[in-house]
């Protein structure tokens, strides 16, 4: 946000307070203020104006300068109603030079996950994507991938959700059925795109599709997926993609951390998988990750570490 409107909003937030009041605060003109103002309300702020001055009654849900407004992170906030893909608005804008933007829509019409696969994003989600330009070599851009899934994790944890991390992108709430097998429902996934060389990363751009305030029977039922709706009755989704963003951002800063925080909340280790790579089936239990992301898979025979590959969660084999 820029750092006028931010301290504009401050004051209207403390408010009432008036125009010739604000101008001599900010030391800028009276046309200045009634700008900022009305670029304000543009945005959904519900800016009252009365005798004893402006103030703020009401912030928009959802937006790029509620979310940015006192988000205790660098990023600038580009918002949409709705777009195809945060992503490839996300690729677009690094392409232009950009670092540090977050885009973030409350629907997508064209999303997709890891593989290619459709991504049902309807009105009510968190659909985002983080652009940054990290000094760090490509083998490590898998790190934010497990980066952004642990700060999805923590925050529907603080939201009251059982939220764990599914190798290697998805966050998943467990669940009980009537037959007492447990089921794992997707909350959210991960799609971490890059470019840049061996040595060094030109960009990153990290996905997450969060089923926030969206009701689980809008979604894919094949999907198994689950909503922070469904499962909290809702989120204030300002709060909670700020709180994504600025654990995030934390992460990025400590990638040293990451592995360790991933292994808090994973729901893959000690489990029997399958992994789908490249190479072929990869059949055995999962009894580790490690730094940048990758499984470690026993088989029996060896310990294999896979890179990449669709992970499938197995039952336990019968003694």
């Amino acid at each position: 946000m820029q750092e006028t409107r931010e301290r504009v909003l401050d004051a209207l937030a403390d408010g009432p307070i008036t125009g010739p009041e604000l101008a001599e605060r900010l030391d800028v003109s009276r046309a200045a203020v009634w700008k900022h103002v009305e670029a304000l309300r543009d945005e959904g702020f519900d800016v009252e104006s009365g005798s004893d001055g402006y103030a703020v009654d009401e912030f928009p849900e959802f937006g790029g300068s509620t979310v940015e407004y006192g988000l205790e992170a660098p990023f600038e906030v580009e918002f949409h109603d709705s777009i195809p893909s945060t992503n490839a608005r996300a690729r677009d804008l690094a392409q232009e030079g950009a670092d540090d933007v977050v885009v973030l829509a409350d629907e997508q019409t064209g999303g997709r996950g890891r593989l290619d696969r459709e991504w049902s994003s309807p009105s009510g989600g968190i659909w985002l994507s983080v652009l940054s330009r990290p000094d760090i070599p490509a083998t490590h851009a898998p790190a934010y991938t497990l980066a952004a899934a642990v700060a999805v994790a923590r925050a529907a944890r603080e939201a009251g959700v059982d939220a764990r991390i599914k190798w290697p992108n998805d966050v998943v709430v467990p669940d009980t059925g009537a037959d007492g097998e447990t089921v794992e429902r997707k909350l959210a996934g991960i799609l971490t795109e890059m470019e840049g060389e061996a040595d060094r990363v030109s960009w990153v751009v990290v996905g997450m599709g969060i089923n926030a305030n969206v009701d689980p029977g809008d979604l894919p039922s094949e999907a198994e997926p689950t909503t922070l709706l469904g499962e909290a009755g809702g989120v204030d989704r300002r709060l909670f993609t700020q709180r994504v963003l600025e654990e995030f951002d934390e992460l990025r800063g400590d990638l040293d951390a990451v592995v360790p925080a991933w292994r808090e909340y994973a729901t893959t280790l000690g489990k029997r998988v399958r992994v789908d790579t490249p190479g072929g089936d990869v059949v055995g239990d999962a009894v580790d990750v490690t730094f940048p992301g990758a499984l470690v898979v026993d088989t029996g025979d060896e310990r294999v570490t896979v890179t990449a590959g669709d992970c499938e969660h197995l039952r336990p084999v019968e003694e």
